[in-house]
């Protein structure tokens, strides 16, 4: 996409307190570290709904991977925030192929991610604030699970009590 913002298209699945394999419902704690370039040998482009390699080399932006305590060499779900100055705002974010569909393997990835942003935003002194564009369906998805607000259209965030709110569920 050119100008136009990207719309955030992901559904949060189950907010978890890290991310619950679906077949036991074990839960496994989770890492969050930011994607290099070095990533990129993890990051195949045929797996990913989205060019993640272009985003880790756009310098405005940061790409943070999600991966299980346990095995770093494999990434759960990506996301991409920018920091503007104020608050972050979400670019984009996406689970692994494998934790998407019916047949995903972890529930919970793209609630642990947002929550990450939400530290993100209270580390940098943002208040927790985290805006993103939604998908016209899922705003009132956002509404209902993450406490999200509309500031216009399908324009949304997270003021402080609703991104402290996850940040505490995620023990971050």
């Amino acid at each position: 996409m050119s100008n136009e913002k990207r719309r955030i298209g992901v559904v949060i699945d189950k907010l978890t307190n890290s991310i619950e394999l679906v077949a036991t419902g074990d839960v496994f704690n989770t890492i969050i570290t930011r994607a290099t370039t070095a990533d990129k040998r993890l990051i195949k482009r045929k797996d990913w709904l989205f060019d993640w390699h272009r985003e880790i080399a756009n310098t405005k932006r940061e790409v943070y991977r999600l991966m299980t305590e346990n095995n770093a060499d494999i990434i759960q779900g990506l996301i991409c925030p920018e920091d503007k100055g104020d608050h972050l705002y979400m670019h984009l974010i996406e689970s692994a192929a494998f934790n998407r569909g019916r047949r995903k393997t972890f529930l919970g990835v793209p609630g642990n991610l947002i929550a990450y942003a939400c530290k993100l935003a209270f580390d940098r002194g943002h208040d927790g604030f985290v805006a993103f564009t939604a998908k016209t369906a899922l705003v009132e998805h956002y509404r209902k699970e993450l406490g999200a607000t509309v500031i216009h259209g399908t324009l949304m965030h997270l003021d402080s009590l609703a991104a402290r709110n996850l940040v505490q569920r995620y023990k971050l």
